[in-house]
Order: structure tokens, then sequence, then C-alpha cells
């Protein structure tokens, strides 16, 4: 089973390449914003506990979006792996994640990394703001403080994973079927 943690700053074309990875080796999406909302739609009881949070304005935490993804895992455990998208975001919840996981007697495989210098993020989130009319693409501002936020909580994870042996950062900038090749080669390298 293949087990990725798609990886890398706001900008760095997670969305684009997540996309392809899913096509070509039949993974299952994992994205915490869309579990939780089908969750929460669903009224089940992880979401109703998440809504709860949620609308007092809380973030929800770590052992119910853990719930939610096991039993995801768990409607899709025949498939040939999972994508993880927006999570884990720090080393607690990929402490967790990784419980979760062995339970089931699988791991993570990988974390793909895309590496993408700082002014290259801002203009392709720039440019995406042009098009896509999202407001947190627009002002620059907030841009850098997303990319902060990712640099100071979030980019601690690749110690992580570096101390498992299952980081593996691939060049962010190319074409999109370039960057898609190399990630390719990296994943059939540790299959």
């Amino acid at each position: 089973m293949l087990n990725l943690v798609l990886f890398g700053p706001p900008g760095a074309g997670k969305g684009t390449q997540s996309e392809k990875l899913i096509a070509k080796y039949k993974l299952v999406h994992l994205s915490t914003g869309d579990i939780l909302r089908n969750e929460i739609k669903n009224q089940t009881e992880l979401g109703k506990q998440a809504k709860a949070f949620m609308d007092k304005g809380e973030l929800v935490p770590d052992n119910i979006v853990i719930g939610m993804i096991a039993s995801k895992i768990d409607a899709n455990i025949n498939s040939p792996g999972f994508i993880f998208d927006g999570f884990p975001r720090t080393i607690n919840q990929a402490k967790e994640l990784d419980k979760m996981l062995a339970q089931r007697n699988l791991s993570i495989s990988a974390m793909i990394s895309l590496e993408v210098e700082h002014d290259e993020l801002v203009k392709r989130l720039l440019g995406r703001g042009k098009i896509s009319g999202r407001a947190d693409d627009q002002d620059v501002s907030v841009i850098e403080n997303r990319i902060k936020v990712y640099n100071n909580e979030t980019a601690p994870l690749i110690e992580y994973y570096k101390k498992q042996g299952k980081h593996f950062g691939i060049h962010g900038i190319g074409s999109i079927d370039d960057i898609f090749e190399n990630i390719c080669k990296t994943i059939e390298g540790i299959k």
C-alpha cells in the first residue's frame, strides 16, 4: 500500500500534483477539510463533535480529526493507498497519525516535499489570486503570513520524516509534467 504525505508551502503546487498522483496510483484522497465537511453534513458522531468546536471558532482537536481519518481509511482499506492533504500539520499530529496507522498495520510510505523558493511562491499565489478570486491569494501581507506560519509551524515536520528516512524533497519549479515525473521516479524508488 502506498501512503503519501504531499507537503510544501502554500503555492508549491500540492493541489495540482495531488490530482495527478491520485489518477496515476489510484490513491484515496484524504483532505482533512473535505472529511470534516462530509462528517458534519452526514451528522456522524465525530461530525457533531467537530461542529461544536467549529461553531465556537475553535480548531477541531487532533483526536477528532484522527478519528475521522481512521473512519475514511477503514472505509477504503482495500484501496492501493492514500494521499494525505493538509494533514499532518504538526509533529504531534504526525505522531498520532503514525499510531493510528500502526493499529491497522499501515504506515506512511513517504513524505513528498515540494521545494519552491519564497519569491516564486508569492508570484504563484498572486497569479492564482487573479484567476481564482481567492482573497487570501491577492494580498501580499496575507501571503507572507501564510508562508511564515508554514515555515514556523509546519516545516518542522520535514525533520520528523527525515529521521524516519521517509522525507523526499522534490524541486518544485519547472513544468507541471517534469515535476510530476520527478515525483513518480521517487515513488517508484520506494515502492
